[in-house]
Formats: C-alpha cells, sequence, structure tokens
C-alpha cells in the first residue's frame, strides 16, 4: 500500500500543473519580494529561526503568498495545516482547532494555519478563530489578495503583522522563464526552448503574475509541434497566442476602486492631464459605473477649484445629466471633457470652510441665532422681537451695509479663507471695494 501510495504521488506530482511544480520549496529558492523575504529582513529571520507569529500576506494573484506559506511549511518543526477558504467551513476549522489543542497540551507541540483567501470567510469563522490565535493554540498565516483593512476582521489583523507583496517585476519573471526551461521539473525534460523576444514579451505581459507566466509557458509547450530535431520552440508568434490580454485589477468594492479612483482625483488636482486621462481609462476599462466617475468629478469642481472657476461645477454637472442619458461607450468622450476642465482650471479649497463651520456646529450645538435674522413673516413676531434691527441692504450704497449675521457665541469665526486663484481673485477685488477691506499681504497670511 506504502509503495501504491508513492507511486500515486509521484504521478500527480510528474502531471501536475508547471506553476505547481515549479514552486519553490526553500526561502533562498523564491524570486522576488526583497523588501520583506531579502536577507536580514523581518520575514526572513523569523521563517530561518522558526519563530513565526501570526501573519497576513496580502498581495495581487501569483505574487507568491502560497509559496511562502510552502516555503515555511518545509522549514517549520511545528505541525502545518492548510485550509482554503472558499471550500472550508466552521467544522473544519473546529477540526484544526481540536488537533491543534492536542498537539501542545501532549507533545508541546505547536500549529501553524494557514488559510488561503482568508477574506473569503465570514466575519463569524474570523471571529472564531481570534481566541485561539490570541492564546497561542495556532499560528495563522492568512492569505489575501484584498486589502485586508477592508476584508479582514480587525482584532484578528491587529494580532497579526501584515505583510504587502508586490507584483514581480520583468527581471523576476524572466529568472522564471529561464528556470522553467532549465530544470527537470520544468520543461528541460521536454526538450523545449524559447526566444529572447518571445520570453521578454510573456514576463511583460503577465504582470507581475507569476502563475499567468507558468501557465503561458505550459499553454505555449504543450501546443507547438516538435521541429525536426525533437526541440519545442516557442517564438514570439506562439508566445503571444498562447497569454490572454493582462486582466486589469478592480473590484469595485475592495482597494483596487479606492485606489484608482483616489489616484483619478488626486491627478486632477493636480493639474495632470495625462494621469487624469490614464486613471479614468482604467477604471473604464474595468468597468466602472460612469455615473459614478461623475459624481466625483462635480465633488472635485467645487472642493478643489470652487470659486476661483465656478464654471468647472456648470461643466461638470452637465457631464453628469449627459452621461445619465447618453450611457458607455459614448459617454467617454464627455467625462474626458468635464474632467480636462477641472485638471486644468486653476485650484481654490475656500470652499472647504464648511467642513470647519460644521465641526464648530457639532461642537457648540444650538447657539441663539441673533434675533434680528429670525424668521418675522409670522404674526406676533414682532412682539418677540424677530427680525427688529435688520438693515435693508438695498436701503444702502451698493446694496451693501456691514451688520455682523454670526451668532455672538461665534464672532469673530472666520470659515472663509479665500485665495488669489483664477475667478476668486477678481471676486475678492470686488469685494474689498465693497467693504472698504484692504487686500492681505502674504506675510500677513503667514501670520
Amino acid at each position: 500500500m506504502d509503495l501504491f501510495d508513492s507511486a500515486v504521488r509521484s504521478q500527480r506530482a510528474s502531471s501536475s500543473p508547471l506553476a505547481s511544480r515549479m514552486r519553490p520549496n526553500t526561502l533562498d529558492e523564491v524570486v522576488g519580494q526583497q523588501h520583506i523575504i531579502g536577507k536580514g529582513k523581518l520575514l526572513y529571520r523569523c521563517i530561518k529561526a522558526d519563530k513565526l507569529s501570526s501573519i497576513i500576506l496580502y498581495g495581487p494573484p501569483g505574487t507568491g503568498k502560497t509559496t511562502l506559506a510552502r516555503v515555511i511549511a518545509h522549514t517549520t518543526s511545528a505541525d502545518f495545516k492548510q485550509v482554503n477558504a472558499t471550500t472550508s467551513g466552521k467544522k473544519d476549522m473546529e477540526e484544526v482547532i481540536k488537533v491543534a489543542k492536542y498537539n501542545f497540551g501532549a507533545f508541546q507541540k505547536k500549529t501553524i494555519l494557514f488559510i488561503d483567501e482568508i477574506h473569503r470567510f465570514n466575519k463569524a469563522q474570523q471571529d472564531y478563530l481570534l481566541p485561539y490565535v490570541e492564546d497561542g493554540t495556532v499560528i495563522l498565516i492568512g492569505a489575501t489578495t484584498e486589502n485586508p483593512y477592508f476584508e479582514v476582521n480587525g482584532a484578528l489583523l491587529s494580532r497579526s503583522t501584515l505583510f504587502e507583496l508586490k507584483p514581480l517585476s520583468t527581471t523576476d519573471l524572466l529568472t522564471l522563464v529561464k528556470r522553467a526551461f532549465s530544470t527537470e521539473k520544468g520543461l528541460a525534460k521536454e526538450h523545449a526552448l524559447i526566444d529572447d523576444d518571445a520570453a521578454i514579451f510573456l514576463a511583460e505581459t503577465a504582470d507581475g503574475d507569476a502563475r499567468t507566466l507558468y501557465n503561458a509557458l505550459e499553454l505555449a509547450a504543450e501546443t507547438t509541434e516538435r521541429d525536426k530535431d525533437g526541440i519545442i520552440h516557442i517564438t514570439l508568434d506562439t508566445a503571444r497566442e498562447c497569454i490572454q490580454k493582462r486582466v486589469i485589477r478592480y473590484d469595485k468594492e475592495g482597494d483596487h476602486h479606492y485606489d484608482t479612483i483616489s489616484a483619478f482625483i488626486e491627478s486632477m488636482k493636480h493639474t495632470a492631464p495625462d494621469a487624469t486621462l490614464y486613471y479614468l481609462a482604467r477604471m473604464l476599462v474595468a468597468g466602472e459605473d460612469p455615473k459614478y466617475i461623475a459624481r466625483r468629478i462635480c465633488v472635485c469642481a467645487s472642493e478643489d477649484i470652487g470659486l476661483a472657476d465656478s464654471n468647472a461645477l456648470a461643466v461638470a454637472v452637465n457631464a453628469f445629466l449627459a452621461v445619465e442619458r447618453i450611457g458607455m461607450p459614448e459617454c467617454r468622450e464627455i467625462l474626458a471633457h468635464a474632467a480636462l476642465y477641472v485638471c486644468m482650471a486653476p485650484k481654490s479649497d475656500t470652499c472647504q470652510g464648511i467642513n470647519t463651520a460644521m465641526a464648530d456646529v457639532q461642537k457648540t450645538g444650538n447657539v441663539a441665532i441673533p434675533a434680528f435674522l429670525q424668521d418675522a413673516s409670522y404674526a406676533g413676531a414682532d412682539k418677540l422681537g424677530r427680525g427688529k434691527g435688520l438693515r435693508d441692504i438695498h436701503k444702502y450704497p451698493n446694496h451693501y451695509v456691514q451688520q455682523p449675521c454670526l451668532p455672538e457665541k461665534l464672532a469673530g469665526r472666520i470659515y472663509f479663507h479665500p485665495t488669489e486663484q483664477g475667478d476668486e481673485k477678481r471676486l475678492m477685488d470686488d469685494f474689498r471695494k465693497l467693504t472698504g477691506q484692504k487686500e492681505t499681504t502674504a506675510s500677513e497670511k503667514e501670520i
């Protein structure tokens, strides 16, 4: 029976996908991620010393999360258990915890629990793990492609060290190509070779994903006929056929969504038109709701431009209405029109004074509104003193009279901090003439 099992395992290993066969078993074989597993780095030291505490591995697909877990499994003296959150439930977790408790109580042997795609566990499942991670019954290794600050229980995250894995560089991926064609567990036994331009193309198109690279190499090798010398020769044309176009990572409820919209908004704020169009394109290609994009342009038009160019809001709102009526794909030019106008307009944050005012409202509560400003349209209002003392601006020169309107408790508070940007400068010049104020110098503003 043991011989049969061994034969089955050997057969499975030789027929498994290339990505699985090429997965490293030791830390020194791992390519990339030197910012966390380079010699002397924290994770490197923990694995080498077999002193691992609970960790969360976060990064895009194909960057080595499962690979690092496998390396740990091959190097640790602890009992290593693996579950996949997409196929495992609470019963599976209970069984792991039961064995872990026994091993620790009977043999003082620790248990490392690797949960792939931990973000797939719901809150209740993650809560179940918490006390056992906290008391050391299990050492958790969680792997996720989603931002753990969005998807992982905060208490569980606070008891773990977070390591972010980055997409592999083209150089890293070329190293993997070379390794795949030079080792027996790879494609060496198939007598396969690849042209340099084909290797570079696959490394660049794989988008930092080792699994995508290996799948393309395997498909190329399996579908290419041997030449007269029995060699599988992979050319650039073959490589182009064997890898799909780049997939834009973009979860509408995850961090890819928020990262991209943040980059789009900041590009508009920083008057960077090329970047603005790029991030707009990235969102549209990924399938973002164009109405959501239009709403964000409207917000930016007042939040970061405001009085410096009030037409920006008009352009943004009209674009939003047009997007609602036209939809994709035609509305992409409308979005580009509005985004570029907002991007190129002069910038001012004057309208953000509303945030300071709202903070004061929260802090001071229902401060009494001056009686002369209160509603005096009903019978008997004059008996309550409502409206008395309110000056009629239209009876004064230039339709202006100075009359403090803030509540007495907030007298002197300033929420409006105008700039000298664009139209706002013209508005402020008119305002100063009207009120008799002098222009504030740069040194006075700093004071």
